[in-house]
């Protein structure tokens, strides 16, 4: 019985359509999921919008008109331009008639407003469609009719309000940039009978509902219309007398905020002035700046929470944009400081998004003042002495600047090096997930403490030292105080000079050091020990200019990796590596009293130092240590670092090794292979920091490395033969895997940072594709190595051409067995996709000619790869494939005309057809930069004469002007037309006209594309006529600009296109 709504022939039931209706909403169960089917299969009928108006007039459930203005507006802005203009004008009689009804009668206003919001949208998708050319009396009818009736203009203000959204705020996907424009230009035409229809109503009229209605209008238009009908009419007057009213006072601030954001408008300098002089009139009697903001606004209503947040976009908007001449209008100086006393007290609030307003503020403010006294110290010491000195803007901040370091050290937050944290519980625990957003808020409140510093050292050391001494006497002892206060003395490293830093830092370790001793409890501890690593990891330069000192503070660092509270470990090791790395030569020369350098004493004592840390930390110590290794240059000196450095991992592995070799059957221990694993990774670490010198280690271990990696692998494949595919789950397999990508991933980091890339060809590459290669290749698809592919990718990036006459190999063993198992879907292997594509990359960068030796068939297959790659759903895959299509068809277009020639013949119009395919299909719309760069190349080959053969058969034409460029565009619109036959011929015409035309500007062909996938939504009608004359008229336009700069230089323009050119002229 229900599906009797899907029938079009026949009369729509609309009791039973409501009944479907009602299911859908309230109902449960299988019922509601037939409704739903039911609802789905009405909707998407392509004549389901001529039902529209008789479920609008007859249907008793609001749902069901709601669904019936979601048809329509889908409708229009899709089909609208099918339609005879009768039909249109019908539909728009009806809806304007509807609006009126609805909206004339108050309490329909207010009960049904979801209703009728969805109406104003259906009109409004008309007017796009049809606005001002089919609908020229739209403004003044709706000016007028606002006249006759108050409620019915309070929805007028809404419709208008959300015209002007869908033009200016939500146009750039949904129009062409043309249309948009025209009509951006026809609002503003007309704009004054809607001005002064919005004065007139907040001169006189005393509703409030209308008057809120109108200034949330004006809020959306003062960002476009023109000025004059701001600053030479009493509009500002008109807005302040609402801010003392609390109901619209929230609105209000945001048009006045709207207003003093405008830049470029000097010449209303005086209105501006004027402006802020009676908004902060206004603000001060209702806000004192004595006043407590952050607790009025932690007991506010959120009416009064929403105006304090206004009050600071309005303050930093204003001040942002105006500020200079607010700061040389003498009069205003009060006004200027009891502003900035008032962003001062909202930058308190707790409140992270209120606080960001504030900080880009500050950020631009104190940048600002700093540039100036940067720029004021040159001029200073060009000048000469009598000179008048310039007067400074920094003076009058004098006491705002020293308020605001003390609200940035006490609003700042955590580093991402401090990995100790409290929890809900009031607990100090490990941080596992990181905080981008803190992250990027510490960066940007550092960069104001970094300039308040150097705007005055002296003030900022004193306020951090005095808060530092409370610490220490309890009066504002608390984690998160001294948290804050730390990262805030980190955070501004290097901001003071030599001297200063020196005396500043000095008093800072020794009071944290002291603190760590005093305080009793774990938790204490752990928190003043990570503020001490955090603070002595920030600052290099002085552990680099104090032996002493930093000898200190790494023997501090080893106590502390001995502490088992939760974190402290963590941040010890990462402190470590961090000083490792600033000071890593200080560690292995002989300092002065010293019998020898440091770096002996650490490696005499690594067992002892690391025998409580895991062995993740253990991996972070052993790179840390790695890396003033890897400052020692005599190399002799390095080699016995790295041997007895390596020692204890070289005696377990030359045990484990042996143990192997004496029964394979012992890696089946998930305890051994844990050891081997821990052993790798050790070295892994250890040659990431160290560098090609860690060449000697690896040839300690490199064969018994690529013989456990074959081992492991005989193991893997005996327990799938015993067990199934099911053994890959299994731990026992797990662990032998992670041991062969360990292997793996230490030979790719070892190849990653060496320097010496012939020893590597000579000694590393054929006894590494012997094993791996082999293994790739033979072994079941569920257990091949995905990292082998990494590895691959980055000695053909390393080495260069030297890999050229390995490529062959490579492409045989990972080649076809790599794509046998990614192109069954698109999801299976991504680690495998990932890596293929890598390898593509790298081999046709650098070492394209390889990929000219391979046989047609192989060739084609290399082809067809890349080209399902930017047709893969991933995004990340589709990108890198359409990088690789673009530097292949560059590599191409480099060589010898033959190579291309046929290279053009076989693909060019194959990979335009498929690059056409992905560009238009909404699935790969993320790839749009990709593709339309890549579209720019193919068409640019063309029009460039890049392309020196015949894309098209000659014996196939009869038309003797034929050339590239007249065939791709033949081509071109014969294949759109095909694919979209709603479009009209000359729609096409003029978008491959632009293809053509822009093809060497990127930002104008991507437009156009844009544009044209705009057009693509809608069926097209005479509309489209409209934006065609222009869009030729604009190529014609260039080409004319081309041409006349063209003539003006003797020899730049053939004498036969001179002739054609002089005809032309004769013709026109």
């Amino acid at each position: 019985m229900a599906e009797s709504i899907l029938d079009f022939n026949k009369e729509l039931d609309i009791a039973l359509l409501d009944q479907v209706v009602l299911t859908f909403y309230t109902g449960s169960g299988s019922n509601q999921q037939m409704a739903q089917q039911l609802l789905t299969q009405f909707q998407d009928h392509v004549d389901a919008w001529t039902r529209a108006d008789k479920i609008l007039e007859h249907s008793n459930v609001p749902q069901t008109k709601f669904i019936a203005l979601q048809i329509l507006e889908k409708f229009i802005t899709t089909r609208w331009n099918t339609l005879p203009i009768e039909t249109k004008q019908a539909i728009r009689y009806f809806i304007v008639d509807m609006v009126i009804k609805s909206s004339s009668d108050e309490a329909t206003l207010y009960n049904e407003r979801t209703f009728i919001n969805k109406l104003n949208m259906v009109l409004v998708q008309i007017l796009k469609q049809d606005w001002p050319y089919h609908w020229p009396s739209f403004i003044p009818e709706i000016v007028a009719s606002s006249k006759t009736n108050m409620t019915l203009c309070e929805n007028n203000m809404n419709i208008l309000k959300l015209l002007s959204e869908e033009i200016f705020d939500y146009s750039a996907e949904q129009m062409i940039h043309l249309k948009t424009s025209n009509l951006r230009q026809s609002i503003c035409n007309e704009f004054s009978e809607i001005f002064h229809l919005c004065v007139e109503i907040l001169d006189s009229v005393s509703k409030p509902s209308l008057i809120k209605a109108t200034l949330e209008t004006l809020l959306r238009f003062l960002s476009w219309i023109p000025i004059g009908y701001i600053f030479e009419t009493n509009l500002i007057q008109l807005l302040t007398k609402f801010l003392d009213i609390q109901q619209y006072r929230n609105v209000t601030l945001k048009c006045l905020m709207e207003i003093g954001s405008l830049s470029g408008v000097d010449e209303y300098n005086e209105k501006l002035i004027s402006l802020f002089t009676q908004v902060m009139g206004s603000i001060n009697t209702a806000i004192p700046p004595n006043a407590d903001i952050a607790s009025l606004y932690e007991n506010s209503s959120n009416d009064d929470q929403q105006f304090i947040q206004n009050l600071a976009l309005f303050l930093t908007s204003f001040l942002e944009a105006h500020v200079e001449i607010v700061e040389r209008t003498s009069e205003c100086r009060d006004l200027l400081n009891s502003a900035h006393i008032h962003l001062i007290n909202i930058s308190r609030i707790e409140d992270r998004e209120v606080f960001k307003v504030c900080l880009e503020y500050w950020t631009k403010l104190v940048r600002s003042l700093y540039d100036e006294t940067a720029n004021l110290r040159l001029y200073n010491h060009s000048i000469h002495p009598t000179e008048v000195q310039p007067w400074s803007r920094k003076s009058i901040y004098a006491d705002i600047l020293s308020s605001l370091r003390v609200v940035m050290i006490e609003k700042m937050v955590k580093p991402e090096e401090v990995l100790i944290v409290e929890n809900d519980e009031g607990e100090i625990v490990r941080e596992f997930i990181k905080e981008s957003d803190t992250i990027i808020l510490y960066k940007n409140i550092k960069e104001v403490l970094v300039y308040l510093t150097n705007l005055d050292v002296a003030d900022t050391e004193m306020i951090m030292t005095k808060k530092l001494q409370r610490q220490m006497d309890g009066s504002e002892w608390s984690w998160q105080n001294l948290n804050k206060l730390c990262w805030a003395i980190g955070s501004i490293s290097g901001a003071m000079n030599v001297d200063t830093e020196k005396h500043f830092l000095v008093t800072v370790i020794k009071d944290l050091l002291s603190l760590c001793e005093q305080k009793r409890g774990k938790a204490n501890k752990a928190v003043v020990a990570s503020n001490v690593m955090y603070c002595v990891g920030q600052y290099p330069r002085f552990l680099k200019s104090h032996w002493q000192f930093l000898k200190i503070v790494i023997h501090k660092l080893f106590e502390f990796m001995h502490e088992t509270h939760e974190g402290v470990q963590d941040m010890a090791c990462d402190t470590f590596i961090k000083i490792s790395q600033e000071c890593s030569r200080h560690f292995i020369i002989q300092q002065t009293g010293e019998v020898s350098p440091f770096i002996d004493e650490i490696i005499h004592n690594m067992e002892d130092i690391t025998c409580r840390l895991t062995p993740q930390q253990v991996q972070t110590f052993y790179e840390a240590v790695g890396y003033m290794i890897s400052a020692q240059s005599n190399k002799v000196i390095q080699e016995k670092l790295i041997t007895k450095f390596m020692s204890i991992p070289n005696m377990l592995w030359q045990n484990a090794i042996l143990s192997v070799k004496n029964s394979s059957m012992i890696l089946k221990q998930t305890q051994q292979l844990k050891i081997l694993t821990n052993i790798l990774k050790v070295n892994i670490a250890a040659c990431s920091s160290i560098g090609h010198g860690y060449i000697s280690q690896l040839g300690v271990i490199y064969s018994d490395m690529l013989e456990l990696y074959h081992t492991a692998e005989m193991i893997i494949i005996q327990l799938l033969a015993e067990q199934g595919n099911i053994a890959v789950k299994t731990p026992n397999v797990r662990g032998l895997r992670s041991v062969r990508k360990d292997i793996l991933q230490l030979i790719n980091t070892f190849v990653g940072c060496a320097t010496d890339l012939d020893s590597i060809q000579q000694n590393m590459i054929a006894p590494f594709f012997e094993v791996v290669l082999t293994s790739y290749s033979s072994s079941p698809d569920i257990i091949k190595e995905a990292y082998v592919l990494e590895v691959l990718a980055n000695l053909v990036d390393k080495l260069d051409t030297l890999m050229m006459p390995h490529i062959p190999l490579v492409l045989e063993s990972t080649f076809e067995p790599t794509l046998n198992m990614i192109t069954k879907d698109f999801t299976e292997y991504p680690e495998h996709r990932e890596g293929f594509y890598h390898l593509l990359r790298s081999i046709n960068r650098h070492c394209f000619p390889a990929l000219l030796e391979l046989s047609p068939d192989r060739f084609k297959l290399i082809i067809d790869s890349i080209v399902w790659g930017f047709k893969h759903t991933l995004r990340h895959i589709a990108d890198l494939s359409l990088g690789i299509c673009e530097e292949l068809i560059q590599n191409i277009n480099a060589t010898d005309s033959t190579i291309a020639d046929a290279f053009y013949q076989s693909y060019y119009l194959s990979i335009l057809q498929d690059i056409f395919f992905v560009l238009t299909d909404g699935d790969h719309k993320s790839g749009f930069k990709g593709q339309t760069e890549m579209l720019a190349l193919l068409f640019s080959l063309v029009t460039t004469n890049s392309i020196t053969m015949s894309l098209y058969n000659p014996s196939e034409t009869t038309d003797e002007n034929m050339d590239n460029v007249k065939f791709l565009k033949d081509y071109v619109s014969t294949l759109l037309q095909n694919a979209f036959p709603h479009l009209k011929r000359g729609q096409i015409t003029v978008f491959i006209d632009a293809m053509l035309e822009y093809n060497n500007t990127l930002p104008k062909f991507k437009l156009e594309v844009r544009d044209f996938l705009i057009q693509l939504k809608e069926f097209a009608g005479e509309n489209t006529e409209l934006y065609l004359e222009e869009k030729e008229a604009e190529i014609e336009r260039k080409r004319r600009e081309e041409r006349e700069n063209a003539l003006r230089i003797p020899g730049m323009i053939k004498p036969s296109d001179l002739s054609l050119m002089k005809e032309d002229e004769v013709l026109q």
